[in-house]
């Protein structure tokens, strides 16, 4: 008998996908072999995603603080990117990316650590994005066209004092002369000038008034010179533009005579009287420099602090006690927890019915919080005062108080308020300094060197001083990319005074304030702001000693965005990660090492208006000098100037250089650069020169500069640097050896700032 062929039929066990595939009258099911396909491009594609899952899952890493690294990414994301198409794109591949994942990996079990991962990272970095732009458009104000002379009625929103630079600084709301729209100024007016206004004012209605008459809520009249908001002098500079355009200033200048109150402000009260109150009371209980100092961490009022102690500070690597953050909030609140929990555990009544931590803790933060809204509210207090919030609930609930994902919530809680933040210093150096501290205490080791064991006072004591210094040590080298990259400086020293700095405030000067200022309500201060003045000049000594030190300062030229970037991943991925795995952020961070010591110094500086170039040159000793174009007496372009030439010793007039010929209208200067030499003509004023003659120069010349327009005749070989394209480009930075050439607009894109200024 034939053997009779067998035919799969529906429902038979026997029947497989091959039998259908191989049958043409069986329906084909392309969907799922094209799910198939899609999720198994490749094997090796199938191995790195594998290996990626087991590498997640063994981790064991805590997720919420990469949330927060990840929505910090996108706005600074958004910064990067140029135009609103750019921006609109990474929203919408990020959307895309969260949809594949979804779609790509059905099954929730497959694949759950690399799937959740690409979902939460995708939305929350698109979220990022979405929260920067959203806050640029609501609070953005469109600066003024051009410099001008104004005569302007305004209402004072804000009164800054800065006794050190014998002036005020107002911010008013004026209202436009053409457009009738209203638009937020900031002016500078003299000492001299704030005391002729309230004097004056008071003759009219024969009264007596005081300076106060001159703050928030008084209506004035006045004449001032406003400029737009200052761009970057120069690449890497500070932008004065960008952080004026969050604030919503549409202009900034200073006062040009006398001050009309047209309306004096209203009895002050609230915390901003009783901030500036309290640093009036500080400096006139506390002498010189100690009394700055002291005011500062009372109030925050940093206005009075000279300039010799702020840049010995900031070379000693000190600055960071002045600005109110994490160290004082912190203070604060411990001083008063403890004090509380002491006091409260007098009474046994209150001590067996309630539980004293919890007492404790609710005094504590609302010290923290009177005392962060009493300084300012700034970005760093505001930060610290939300992790301080965190701790005090850990403490009262006996949670562990010192967390990576306390840092990660205070930080998205002031990204959400704040995002342009992310850009700046303050939180970046505020944040990178909480986590190394975190990070490191949390560690396996540290843990097992301070825990508690059987031993001699002495031997304790010895642990937590070693273990200071290595915070302190820790701090500084995470500190220091982010010094360096907006800075340009910092302090080599700088752990050392920290070791004897930071114990001196925490422990002595700011504790003895609030004594002090307890005691004062009783009239018995005295004693302790002798104390407190005494501490004060010990810590003013301890920057001035660093600083003079030889090399205790170290200059870099700008480093990229890449150099930090990878100096920032490798960090994070030191602090965030746990196990062997986290020695990975020595990778990145070791290579941005090598690119920062091979970064270039640039040969040519140029302002962004052309008036101000510096040109390093090289002594016979090996000594690099800054050749200056112009003797200015403006300390913020010489000192942009020298931090970007990585320059220490102050700049020589070009005029007194041997190798450079100049006139009252132009100097030649020749350079050997990259195997060739370069000629250079720099314009020195905007006398008018016969054009025959200046387009001879300019033939001859390989880059010509000048602050005016220069006409088309004028071609030198290589570049051409005159107001026309400097008002398109900005400053400019340039690498003769290699023929780069960095203008501040390449880091600028369709941002409101930069095109707010060149309208």
């Amino acid at each position: 008998m034939a053997d009779t062929p067998i035919i799969p039929i529906a429902g038979d066990p026997n029947s497989t996908d091959a039998d259908h595939e191989n049958d043409p009258a069986t329906p084909q099911r392309a969907t799922p072999r094209l799910w198939q396909r899609v999720d198994g491009l490749s094997s090796a594609g199938r191995g790195i995603a594998g290996a990626v899952e087991r590498f997640l899952s063994q981790a064991g890493f805590d997720r919420a603080p990469w949330l927060a690294v990840i929505f910090a990414a996108g706005i600074l994301a958004w910064f990067a990117l140029k135009t609103p198409w750019q921006w609109m794109g990474a929203i919408g591949l990020s959307l895309l990316a969260a949809l594949f994942a979804i779609a790509i990996w059905r099954d929730k079990a497959e694949r759950g650590q690399v799937r959740q991962a690409l979902i939460a990272c995708s939305l929350v970095f698109a979220a990022g994005i979405c929260v920067i732009w959203i806050r640029s458009e609501m609070v953005g104000a469109k600066a003024l066209d051009r410099p001008t002379i104004e005569r302007v009625q305004g209402y004072i929103l804000e009164r800054d004092d800065q006794p050190a630079q014998e002036r005020i600084r107002l911010t008013l709301a004026v209202r436009d002369a053409e457009t009738g729209q209203g638009r937020k100024i900031r002016v500078n007016v003299p000492l001299d000038t704030l005391e002729k206004a309230v004097a004056d004012a008071g003759e009219r209605v024969g009264k007596t008034f005081d300076d106060e008459a001159l703050a928030e809520g008084a209506v004035v009249r006045l004449r001032a010179r406003l400029m737009p908001p200052a761009s970057p002098m120069l690449p890497g500079a500070y932008d004065f533009a960008r952080a004026a355009w969050f604030k919503g200033l549409a202009a900034t200048g200073s006062v040009m005579g006398a001050v009309e109150i047209v309306e004096p402000a209203p009895k002050a009260s609230g915390m901003v009287a009783a901030q500036r109150a309290l640093s009036s009371h500080v400096r006139s209980r506390v002498d010189g420099g100690a009394g700055t100092i002291a005011a500062a961490f009372a109030s925050g009022d940093r206005g009075a602090i000279g300039d010799a102690d702020e840049d010995a500070m900031r070379d000693a690597g000190l600055t960071h006690l002045l600005a109110i953050s994490g160290l004082h909030v912190s203070a604060v609140i411990a001083a008063v927890y403890f004090v509380a929990i002491k006091l409260l555990a007098l009474f046994p009544s209150l001590a067996l019915r309630v539980r004293l931590p919890v007492l404790a803790a609710a005094a504590g933060a609302l010290a923290g919080i009177g005392y962060t809204l009493l300084t300012g509210a700034q970005v760093p207090t505001v930060r610290s005062c939300v992790a301080a919030m965190l701790v005090l609930i850990a403490l009262a609930m006996g949670r562990d108080a010192l967390s990576l994902r306390m840092v990660a919530v205070a930080a998205i809680f002031v990204l959400m308020l704040w995002p342009e933040s992310v850009v700046g210093p303050s939180f970046q150096m505020s944040f990178s300094a909480v986590l190394a501290i975190v990070a490191l205490h949390t560690s396996g080791p540290v843990k097992a060197f301070l825990a508690p064991r059987e031993e001699p006072w002495f031997h304790r004591t010895g642990r937590n001083i070693f273990m200071l210094f290595v915070t302190g040590l820790v701090i500084e080298i995470a500190l220091m990319p982010v010094v360096l990259f907006h800075f340009h400086r910092a302090g080599l020293y700088g752990a050392l005074a920290n070791v004897i700095a930071i114990p001196l405030v925490t422990f002595i000067s700011m504790p003895l304030i609030a004594v002090a200022l307890a005691f004062d309500l009783i009239g018995l201060g005295k004693p302790f702001w002798w104390v407190v003045e005494a501490s004060l000049n010990m810590l003013l000594g301890i920057a001035h000693f660093t600083s003079a030190q030889p090399g205790a300062v170290k200059l870099m030229p700008q480093m990229s965005t890449v150099t930090i970037g990878l100096f920032v991943l490798g960090g994070l991925w030191l602090a965030l990660w746990n196990g062997r795995a986290r020695l990975l952020g020595f990778v990145p961070a070791v290579i941005a090492t090598g690119m920062l010591m091979m970064t270039p110094i640039p040969d040519v500086l140029i302002g962004r208006e052309g008036r101000h170039v510096g040109i390093t040159m090289t002594d016979e000793d090996g000594s690099r000098r800054l050749l200056s174009l112009r003797d200015s007496r403006s300390s913020y372009s010489r000192d942009n100037l020298l931090e970007m030439s990585s320059v220490t010793s102050d700049p020589l007039p070009m005029a007194d250089w041997e190798g450079a010929q100049c006139s009252t209208e132009f100097c030649v200067i020749t350079l050997d650069r990259g195997g060739r030499q370069w000629s250079l003509l720099l314009a020195r004023n905007r006398e008018l020169v016969e054009e025959r003659a200046l387009a001879a120069a300019c033939e001859r010349a390989d880059i010509v500069v000048a602050d005016r327009y220069l006409p088309y005749s004028c071609a030198p070989r290589w570049l051409k640097a005159d107001r026309n394209m400097l008002e398109q480009s900005g400053g400019l930075s340039i690498d003769l050896a290699n023929q780069e050439i960095t203008s501040v607009a390449t880091g600028q894109g369709e941002h409101g700032w930069w095109l707010g200024g060149d309208d």
